[in-house]
């Protein structure tokens, strides 16, 4: 493994970059490597890197690409201590979450290389007599994947497995924050499982420098953004002059409902975990609790015992369940929020100070419709409390933000189902909060259809007529 020693990964070669920027160690701020840092001539090249490789990618059976992906699974769970070690280091996060994001990656790789044999396409319906249509589905092209820092490397293999195994070539373009695992081991392991030149391309550096050059690039077919909504639009505005295909996974003002008849203890250890889990910085994190006044107390006195009773401190110590958020930036917006929110009538009943990075999990109550807190994803460590009266009022105060999954808890399982169907949001967890699926749409994702029109028997045509 070479520690991040600045260099891109263009058609099968490990190149140096103009310049170089720091990684660091988010709980001790100690260097660990460099990264690249890219500009427009960097992903000029290996865009076209990628585009001379993926006639001859997707031209290979769709086993000798599963294969490819099959071996990278088995090298990442044979390194997947060394990964461990440097998401727990990049990242902040802890061990168990390091551990099963590794997991899920090899998951990912396997899920991936299933699709290789299953995007044929279909045998229409004839016309006219002698014909034979064909629908198939053919790879898009050239994909760019602009990956976030809070799970880099599942997030990654999100976009990359499948768009590999359904013969598009990528370019992987990582977070800054976290180039080295969501990028230089990501590669380097598909390297040693065989992927040919230019079939996966890294450029690092940030994002008006690579990132944008790389989205708005005219060989690219596909933007693949996992992020803020903010750059979201931005990413949608750029593929919009080329009519690129985009699939963009944004954040959202997520809500966790907790109705009258819900078991509290077992609502708050859901709603701990979903707002307080890897610090709350991820994009189904549960920032608005939406509880009924009937177990608004008690669901904050056990939300508030589970707070206080996390650890937070270097990922490495043990008994340590909160590690550092990301970055300043990242800490001073999140009491920024709090501060504000308080200042206009919320209160701070648990955590919500800081030491350096890490910052103790916070409990803020009497959270109104209009605080900072509620209209703003919180991306940070805390539960904002909202009491409503009545599961309209609930269900109203859940749709009034755009969020990419809601919960709902309560005692019955159907009063929990015709909630859900009811509210806006492209998940909806009924006694749960955490986890999306995937896999099933990733076909229809990677690959565009092709119809062609075989007529088997000749046809006169009569030009006079």
């Amino acid at each position: 493994m070479r520690i991040s020693d600045g260099r891109h990964y263009i058609d099968g070669s490990w190149v140096p970059g103009a310049a170089t920027a720091p990684v660091t160690e988010k709980a001790t701020g100690a260097e660990i490597g460099t990264y690249a840092l890219g500009d427009a001539s960097d992903v000029d090249r290996a865009v076209a890197a990628a585009v001379r490789a993926q006639p001859a990618w997707a031209a290979l059976l769709g086993e000798e690409r599963a294969a490819v992906l099959r071996r990278a699974a088995a090298i990442l769970e044979r390194r997947a201590g060394e990964f461990e070690e440097m998401l727990m280091r990049e990242t902040g996060g802890v061990r168990g979450k390091a551990r099963g994001e590794i997991n899920a990656a090899i998951g990912k790789f396997l899920e991936s290389a299933s699709l290789a044999r299953r995007a044929g396409g279909d045998l229409l319906p004839a016309f006219k007599p002698g014909k034979l249509i064909l629908n198939q589905r053919v790879p898009l092209g050239v994909v760019a994947a602009i990956i976030p820092w809070n799970f880099p490397i599942v997030l990654a293999l999100r976009p990359l497995g499948p768009a590999l195994a359904l013969g598009n070539t990528v370019v992987l373009k990582p977070a800054e924050l976290t180039p080295i695992a969501g990028g230089q081991l990501l590669v380097e392991v598909l390297e040693e499982a065989g992927a040919p030149p230019g079939v996966i391309n890294l450029v690092t550096g940030d994002g008006p420098d690579a990132g944008e050059p790389l989205a708005a690039h005219p060989d690219v077919a596909m933007i693949h953004f996992t992020g803020s909504t903010e750059i979201g639009r931005l990413m949608a505005r750029i593929a919009a002059r080329d009519f690129k295909r985009t699939s963009l996974e944004l954040g959202g003002d997520n809500a966790l409902v907790v109705l009258d008849d819900a078991d509290v203890e077992a609502a708050a250890s859901c709603g701990a975990w979903a707002s307080f889990e890897f610090q709350g910085q991820t994009c189904i994190t549960a920032g608005r609790h939406i509880v009924h006044e009937s177990v608004a107390e008690a669901y904050t006195d056990a939300l508030v015992a589970k707070a206080r009773a996390l650890t937070v401190g270097d990922p490495f110590d043990a008994g340590v369940r909160l590690g550092p958020m990301i970055s300043e930036g990242q800490r001073d917006r999140v009491a920024d929020l709090v501060a504000r929110s308080v200042k206009m009538g919320a209160r701070l009943v648990e955590g919500g100070t800081h030491d350096g990075l890490f910052y103790r999990p916070a409990v803020v109550t009497g959270v109104t419709p209009d605080m900072p807190l509620f209209t703003e994803e919180t991306f940070g460590p805390v539960a904002a409390i909202t009491v409503v009266s009545s599961e309209e009022e609930a269900l109203e105060l859940t749709n009034q933000c755009p969020a990419l999954v809601n919960s709902v808890y309560t005692g019955d399982l159907m009063r929990g189902l015709a909630f859900a169907e009811r509210v806006r949001s492209g998940m909806v967890h009924v006694n749960d909060a955490m986890g999306r699926p995937t896999g099933e749409e990733d076909i229809d994702e990677f690959t565009q259809r092709r119809w062609i029109g075989i007529q088997r028997a000749p046809l006169s045509w009569d030009v006079s007529s």
